[in-house]
Formats: structure tokens, sequence, C-alpha cells
């Protein structure tokens, strides 16, 4: 039987990852890549369905874990007062004495059928060289603010998280832990999303590591190379267009969480938000000093002018909810965010032709998503044009520069996502009934993301004090690793959903950088006084 998420560690080799218990235990292994078949996946069913474990079989005394620091070695300590090793049904035994300070080092290698075995693995040569290399990866850091330690472990993840061959990052390396314990929200999540790529390219960017972040939106221009027609929200890692989902019958489930899923159906949406995160993370990344791409392989203003013939449809959200697509507020504001930041890098580069058009689009969106997407009694923006409803994607709006913080609308929508988006001191993503766009049974966690989306929004208003206090909790629920699920379980008080989640560290290290800049404003603000 599997533990608890946050039970779980991360190791990892950049091609593929594996989940490790505080038992000793791998319960959690795709090879030879992370959206791979799983060798070893007792996460889902139980240990018929494999793991790997090197542990006493008595009980431990004690036990302790920590990640070596700046990297992602991990150590695992059992204190016993014996460790006899006994034979098991369908198991390899060995019998062997352990004295005190000596070590017995255990390698697993794998290999293709028909490809020669490789060579021994000397463990604790690895082991340096692996060390080494964290080591010096993490020694390129540039990131100073009050939260080095925290930010360093999020970007290591980060990074353990990438496909080193091509420069994808996945959103999780695994499928199928539920986003509410024994339900159907199940989804595969060792894919590449647009949206990811372009918030790593921030991270990246303001830790240092430009040559990770240009990797990272050479992979995404790569990825979405040709018809805007043709965008997909999200890819497999060495840029796949097909991810057929389908569910494996055989595997009962994380906590008898079926159905169990491979592929990602979402993977075919309409998804209008992802052409304002791809413009954005290029402009921004101009702006950090990225290497301008050359003006041939620049997807933006392609899609900008796809953009144009489509953005008053209907689409199916950043939630991928699988319902009837709608006039989500999001994906509008993402659809000018697209068109301003065109904008912004052609009359940065020196353009000097006619701009009407793109104008015209930009203060259309912004024109109609006011008019349409406000709810002036409740003064707050809603989900989608006509509904009551609240989505915490609007937190983004002050965020992507669509309307000032100090907007009465911003202040006021924030305020209506306080009162009815936030549970037990966490915000939701929104809250689903029988009007709502989403066509699956109610139940999921807090959306981790969101509420740190909401810090930077406090941020923004100079409700610095409130920020740190959510910013503090939401730090709290990181296991003791240091490492984030997508979601948590207020009744249950425990991670729940795919883990580690890209996403969630992402927004993690943008809300750091948030607050450390808003301490620094308020500092310089009150010393020119």
């Amino acid at each position: 039987m599997a533990l608890r998420i946050e039970d779980y560690g991360l190791i990892g080799d950049m091609h593929t990852a594996a989940l490790v218990g505080i038992d000793g235990s791998i319960d959690w292994l795709c090879l030879p890549r992370f959206d791979s078949p799983a060798c070893f996946a007792n996460l889902l069913g139980t240990e018929e369905n494999g793991r790997w474990r090197i542990a006493p079989t008595v009980d431990a005394l004690a036990t302790t874990r920590r990640y070596r620091p700046s990297t992602l070695v991990l150590e695992t300590e059992f204190e016993t007062a014996v460790v006899p090793i006994t034979s098991q049904d369908r198991c390899l035994e060995a019998d062997f004495s352990v004295n005190e300070g000596e070590r017995v080092c255990f390698v697993l290698s794998g290999y293709l059928s028909w490809e020669e075995a490789p060579p021994p693995i000397n463990a604790l040569d690895a082991v340096a060289e692996t060390e080494a290399w964290w080591r010096a990866w993490s020694g390129r850091s540039t990131y100073k603010g009050a939260w080095k330690d925290e930010v360093e472990r999020s970007l290591i993840t980060l990074k353990a998280l990438t496909y080193a061959p091509t420069g994808g990052l996945v959103a999780a390396p695994t499928t199928s832990l539920p986003e509410f314990l024994g339900g159907v929200r199940n989804w595969d999540y060792r894919y590449c999303w647009i949206r990811d790529a372009a918030l790593a390219l921030d991270a990246l960017m303001s830790a240092g590591y430009v040559e990770e972040a240009t990797q990272w939106r050479d992979w995404v221009i790569r990825a979405v190379a040709g018809d805007p027609d043709d965008l997909q929200i999200m890819y497999g890692i060495a840029g796949e267009r097909r991810l057929d989902e389908y569910e494996l019958g055989w595997l009962a489930g994380y906590e008898g969480s079926a159905p169990v899923r491979v592929g990602n159906a979402a993977s075919g949406q309409l998804q209008l938000d992802v052409y304002g995160e791809l413009a954005d993370a290029i402009y921004r990344a101009r702006r950090l000093g990225m290497t301008a791409v050359a003006a041939a392989l620049d997807p933006t203003q392609s899609f900008v002018l796809w953009l144009e013939r489509h953005w008053r449809e209907p689409d199916d959200g950043i939630w991928e909810v699988r319902g009837p697509r709608r006039q989500f507020v999001h994906s509008k504001v993402m659809a000018w965010v697209a068109a301003d930041r065109v904008v912004k890098m052609l009359q940065e580069s020196g353009y000097k032709g006619a701009m009407d058009e793109l104008l015209r689009m930009r203060d259309d969106i912004h024109e109609e998503v006011c008019r349409n997407g406000f709810d002036a009694e409740r003064n707050t923006f809603t989900q989608y044009y006509g509904s009551t409803q609240l989505d915490a994607a609007l937190l983004l709006i002050p965020q992507v520069g669509f309307l000032p913080a100090t907007d009465p609308r911003v202040a006021g929508t924030v305020e209506a996502i306080q009162r009815e988006l936030v549970h037990d001191g966490f915000v939701m993503r929104y809250i689903p009934d029988k009007d709502a766009a989403d066509g699956l049974p109610p139940g999921e966690g807090a959306f981790l993301a969101c509420s740190f989306w909401l810090v930077n929004d406090l941020a923004m208003l100079g409700r610095l004090e409130e920020a740190q206090a959510l910013f503090d909790r939401l730090l709290s629920l990181r296991n003791d690793l240091g490492l984030f699920a997508e979601e948590y379980d207020q009744a249950h008080q425990r991670l729940i959903g795919n883990f580690p989640q890209a996403f969630t560290h992402l927004t993690f290290i943008a809300s750091a950088v948030a607050l450390s800049e808003a301490a620094d404003l308020r500092r310089s603000t009150a010393r020119n006084r």
C-alpha cells in the first residue's frame, strides 16, 4: 500500500524520476523516460504492481531523511537494534552482516533487452559525482532573497523535472494522484504544458539560469512551430502531439482513487490563454537579457494574427474543464496579453510599420472584458461572461498588467475571492455547482498555486503583512524535504494531487520574488519620506 504523498521524496536523472518513500521503498518509477510505462507502480496499486525497497525487516527505532545540501541526493537512515534479512516469496534475498560504520551498496540498473548489459556502477563514486554536479549547478543561482534555501530546493526540483535531451519540463513525474481522495479527477501530468514552460522562464531567469531558460524557450518554439491552428496546450517531452488518454483497469488507484489514466485528453482542448502565456514569456525573457530569436522563428506574431480571428470564440479555460466551452474571462485577459506583448516587442525593437489592427484588437478585448466579464453589483470580475461564479485565475489580472492593482475593480475581485473561494485559509480554483462549466463530479483540494497568486495580489495592494502570513502558511505545507504537491486537502490535512508539482514550485518562486521586491519598495519609500 502506498504512503501518504508527503512521505515521498524525489530522485532522478533528468530523463526520468522516482518517488522514494520514507520507508525506503521506490513506489513509482517509469523507464526509460518520464512518460514511459511504470516499472514500479505500488504508488497506484499494491506491492504486486512493483516496488524496490531497501529497509530493515524489523521496525526501525528511528527514521530520518534529508537531501544532501544543494543536491538531489536523498539520504534515508534507519536506526535498528539488529539488520536481519529474511527470505520472502518472489523476492531476491541475501544474508550478510553490516557492522557499525560499514557501507554496503545496492545498485539497480535498467537497459533495453536487446542491448548488452551496462558495466557495473561503482555506487559510491556515482553518488560523489552526482553530488558534485548538483552542487555546481546550485552554485550558479543568483537569488539572494530571504528564502534562499527554499527557493534553491524548488529550483533543484524544477531541474529534476526537466527532460535533458529536449529541455521540456514535465508538470509532474506522476499520473493519477487524485485531486480528491476516492474521486475521479485523476490525470496524467507527465507531459509539458506551454503554461508551465512560460512560467519556468521567469523562475529561471530570476535566479540567473539563462542557459536553462533559453533551452526551455527553444523547446517551446520547436514544439509549437507551424500553423497556429495546431497549437496544443501540452506536448510530450520530445514534442509529441498525440497524447491519447486511456485507463489502466488493473491498477486500483491511489487509496482507491480510480480510474488510473495514461495520456491526457486535455491536449486537444482550446485554451486561448496559452497564446498570452507564450507571448508574455518571450517578451519577459527578452527584457531579462535573453538573446532574441530570429524573426523567422518567433511564433508570437503569427499567433496574434490567429487570435485576431478567434479571440471572440469560447474555449475550455485554464482549468481544462470537460464541460461546455465558455467565454472565460481569464482566457480573454490572456488574449489581451498576447496582443499587448507583441505590440511592445515591436515598439521596443524599433518597428516602424503600422500596428493599427493590433492596437485595435488590444483595445477591443479590454473593453469587452470590462463590459461583459465584470459584475458591477458585486464589484468583481467573474469566471465567464454572464456567470455569477468566481475563478482564482482572476487574481492574475493585475499581475499581467490588464489593470493596475490600484484599480478598485482589482481590489473588489480580490475581496470577493477571499470571501467566496478561500476555505480554511486557502484558495480554491472555483466552486463547481450545477451551473458550473465543469462536467465532472465536485470535489478537490485547495489548488496551491492559486493561494500563491493571492499572496502576489495582496503584496501589490500593499497588504504586505497579510501576504507574508499566507506565504508562511503555504510554506508550512511543504513536506520535510521541501516538496509541494498540486493541492492540499484541508479536511484531512495532507497533500494531494500529482507530486511534486512544477506549477506549485514555479508560483512559490514567483511569490518569494514578489514579496522581496514589495518589502524592498516599502523600505525604499520609507527612507525617502
